[in-house]
């Protein structure tokens, strides 16, 4: 019998945690997805994370990718049909046997409906007005802006002014005879020297302008061509203007620290990259270190995990440390600006320490979605951004792999190193979800950056946090904040170490497809290995031998050495490098010599291109005219290789970089001779005669450019035509010269522009013609007219931008082949 009023006996149920242990120890190795992608002690973990907000968030950003270019009518017809098809499918939810998954399409109709409805809210927003209409018009106008970005200043590559960019919206706008007061988004063109680039963040100035039409699908809806400098209106608020105080006294704190450090503190406090040298972002760029140059989620993270951690210690009440916590995280912001690419970084770091401090994942997922929905909901046009498509699946990296796979690690390393597991696992899950995004920004796979990161990542929280507290410490005292700036310069300076050293490692990239296939096939390699990888890995545990062939055999395979894939192309004659916008040519005179015309911007990337040639002597090298295009990158190739003898412009324009470079080569004691049209050598194999420029210079244009030494080279049996950057009055006198020669390359002048003399380039009648070009250029290079010029005349065209580098050259039978590889 049982006493009246006790409770009933049941079973002793099985202990949970014994249970979840038989199971993981009874699995096969690498049995289930979840036990893959998360580790084997937290496939349970996994299986129940949510992914009931996340999936409808990918859904919603994957719609609007599509539809984002596109017409406005799309856009508000998805976001009807979603939330039509939201209600619909709640309501089956009741009655349907499958009511969770039905929710979960529920969700993800209410996000596309969602998203697009607010992306359709902000084109209306922008559309209201009458600036649009004048844009298409072309009609010039008297306006009052609110400037919405920090003015960013781009070199033209010549003796131009250099231009200012920047981000506005209307506020008031007057244009024959009519008054309207929108709130347009535009962006604004002007030369330097105006005033543009010294106008202050979030202060509304007036100028005068003539508007145009924006790039469909554009966040700006106008662009405006101001006639002269801006009227200042109102000043920024009295906080924005003291947050201007801290940036302006900060960056006078930085100035007596190393060039390296100067750079790279500012980019990782205040998103401030204006002082990183162009060497050293060409080399994170490599690496694939670009994200801790500029704010991100990481340093968010960092500083937010900073703050909480002194609040702690410092014995804050729990109560108070969050609202602290983020009120340190609104002051980073505004100190950085709260631009959309730094609010995207506040949001996303936020996510990424609410994973890696709770460990709560299934709480870390919805609290992402979240954050896509809302950031597209705020800024529909970061949908389309590669910076919110890297950071977010940096993101979601953190929160799937980090975690398990530090742990993992840690298993097999001493307790003392069990920080370094975590370390590492940071990085490779960040590095392995980004790198199908990452190819198809680069059309390459960087085989380095997990150890960049991996050796650059202990250095970044002291150089961020005390970067931060020289920030705070800059309007009370410089000397102090130096002092401090200086703690931060040494982790700065090592960081750039990793990134100069680890981009002069050989097989530093793999090629792979170009563009969305080569994408998709590396999220499907991806996938594979993931899924499949705790078997591959008990196999070779129980196969050693095998294991250590098939490794052999892929790395062989993957990192192939330079004979065996043929690079430089076996009877190789001239070769255009891939240094960005701007000219670097090379000509083949004898094994490991060769004549070099023109170094392009950077040095790393000439210096590639040589090395890669096997040029470790260079017979001549010409510089066309003094441009930073086509001289910046003159220290890349003096430290490559030897040079005997140079050939430069009489056109000392602009002066000051034609000083620099005279006085680097007589530095490093290269004969220096001023080319005029008539001159000819022998160099090695190649004769070498110089076309232009005649005693009288070109009436008209561009001094400097007119003034370009244009070769005639013959070499191997191939005739070659180097035009520099001549535009259309420079290139008369050098029509006359190519008339009745048959050129087989042509090197088009002025990188593509449409500026050219077409009795020139029929003349010479060309069977190849290259173009060196950056891609993404601000200038519009190659021009379509041009290519479509150039291919009427039957010349192949091939662009640097496209194709990367180029070699032409003889086969056996002597014909033209060319060869394309893309750099890295």
């Amino acid at each position: 019998m049982r006493p009246t009023g006790a409770a009933p006996q049941r079973p002793a149920a099985p202990d949970d945690r014994a249970t979840r242990h038989r199971g993981r120890s009874e699995s096969a190795p690498g049995g289930s997805l979840a036990g893959v992608l998360g580790g084997d002690d937290a496939g349970a973990e996994l299986r129940v994370l949510d992914l009931r907000l996340l999936l409808p968030a990918l859904l919603a950003w994957g719609v609007l990718v599509t539809l984002l270019p596109r017409s406005m009518g799309l856009v508000g017809a998805a976001a009807t049909l979603g939330l039509v098809g939201a209600v619909v499918l709640l309501r089956v939810a009741h009655v349907s046997p499958a009511a969770g998954w039905t929710r979960v399409l529920a969700m993800s109709c209410a996000a596309v409906g969602l998203v697009t409805g607010a992306t359709a809210l902000h084109v209306a927003t922008s559309d209201a007005g009458l600036v649009t209409g004048w844009a298409e018009q072309r009609a010039t106008s008297q306006v009052e802006l609110v400037v919405t970005t920090e003015p960013r200043v781009l070199a033209r590559g010549d003796e131009r002014q250099p231009l200012v960019v920047l981000e506005a919206r209307v506020t008031r706008a007057q244009a024959r005879g009519q008054v309207t007061t929108p709130r347009t988004p535009v962006v604004l063109f002007a030369s330097a020297g105006q005033g543009w680039e010294d106008v202050r963040w979030r202060s509304i100035v007036a100028t005068t302008g003539r508007w145009a039409p924006a790039e469909p699908g554009d966040r700006t809806r106008a662009v405006l061509t101001p006639r002269g400098g801006p009227s200042v209106l109102a000043e920024p608020t009295a906080v924005l203007r003291g947050v201007d105080v801290v940036r302006d006294r900060f960056r006078v704190a930085l100035q007596p620290l190393p060039t390296d450090s100067r750079g790279l503190v500012p980019g990782l406090v205040i998103g401030d990259t204006s002082l990183t040298p162009a060497d050293l972002t060409e080399a994170m760029r490599v690496t694939g270190m670009t994200h801790l140059s500029a704010v991100s989620g990481s340093n968010v993270s960092l500083v937010c995990g900073a703050v909480a951690v002194l609040l702690a210690r410092v014995g804050t009440p729990r109560r108070w440390r969050t609202p602290l916590v983020l009120l340190s995280l609104v002051g980073f912001v505004l100190l950085c600006r709260p631009e959309p690419s730094v609010l995207r970084a506040g949001v996303m770091g936020s996510v990424g320490l609410l994973a890696l401090t709770t460990g709560r994942r299934r709480a870390s997922l919805p609290a992402l979605g979240a954050a896509v929905i809302g950031l597209l909901c705020l800024d529909p046009w970061l949908a389309r951004s590669y910076g919110f498509a890297l950071s977010t699946l940096a993101t979601l990296g953190l929160v799937l792999w980090a975690r398990p796979w530090g742990r993992a690690m840690a298993r097999h390393l001493p307790a003392r190193l069990h920080l370094l597991a975590m370390a590492t696992a940071i990085p490779l899950s960040a590095q392995v979800i980004c790198a199908p995004v990452i190819v198809l920004l680069q059309g390459h796979i960087t085989t380095h950056a997990v150890l960049a990161n991996l050796l650059a990542a202990p250095l970044v929280a002291p150089t961020t946090v005390l970067g931060v507290l020289a920030a705070c410490l800059a309007p009370l005292s410089v000397p102090l904040s130096t002092a401090v700036a200086w703690l931060a310069a040494l982790p700065a300076w090592v960081i750039g170490r990793v990134a100069r050293v680890c981009a002069q490692l050989p097989y530093g990239t793999i090629d792979w497809l170009d563009g969305p296939a080569g994408a998709w096939l590396l999220t499907a390699l991806t996938v594979l290995v993931l899924v499949t990888g705790p078997w591959w890995w008990h196999q070779a545990r129980r196969r050693p031998w095998w294991a250590g062939a098939a490794l052999a055999a892929v790395t062989a395979w993957l990192w192939p050495s330079s004979a065996l894939s043929e690079w430089p192309p076996p009877g190789w004659v001239v070769v255009g490098c891939d240094v960005g916008q701007g000219d670097a040519f090379v000509v083949s005179t004898a094994p490991a010599r060769a004549l070099v015309v023109d170094t392009g911007p950077d040095p790393p990337a000439v210096g590639r291109c040589l090395r890669d040639l096997g040029v470790r002597d260079v017979d001549l090298l010409v510089l066309t005219h003094f441009h930073a295009d086509h001289v910046g990158g003159l220290a890349g190739v003096l430290g490559q290789a030897h040079v005997d003898a140079a050939y430069v412009s009489p056109v000392t324009e602009p002066a000051d970089v034609a000083e620099r470079t005279l006085a680097r080569l007589a530095g490093e004691g290269v004969s220096v001779h001023v080319a005029r049209a008539g001159d000819v050598a022998q160099v090695g194999g190649a004769t070498v005669e110089v076309v232009g420029p005649g005693l009288r210079p070109a009436a008209g244009g561009s001094a400097a450019n007119n003034g370009s030494v244009v070769l005639d080279v013959v070499v191997e049996g191939t005739r070659v035509l180097l035009t520099g950057d001549l535009e259309p009055e420079g290139m008369r006198p050098v029509r006359q010269w190519v008339h009745g020669r048959d050129y087989d390359v042509l090197k088009v002048a002025h990188h593509g522009s449409a500026a050219q003399d077409e009795r020139l380039i029929r003349g010479a009648r060309a069977e190849v013609a290259l173009i060196g070009v950056g891609a993404d250029n601000t200038f519009g290079h190659p021009a379509p007219s041009l290519l479509t010029l150039l291919q009427s005349n039957g010349a192949v065209v091939l662009r640097t931008d496209l194709h990367g580098d180029i070699a032409v050259a003889r086969d056996d039978a002597g014909r033209l082949v060319v060869h394309r590889r893309r750099s890295g």
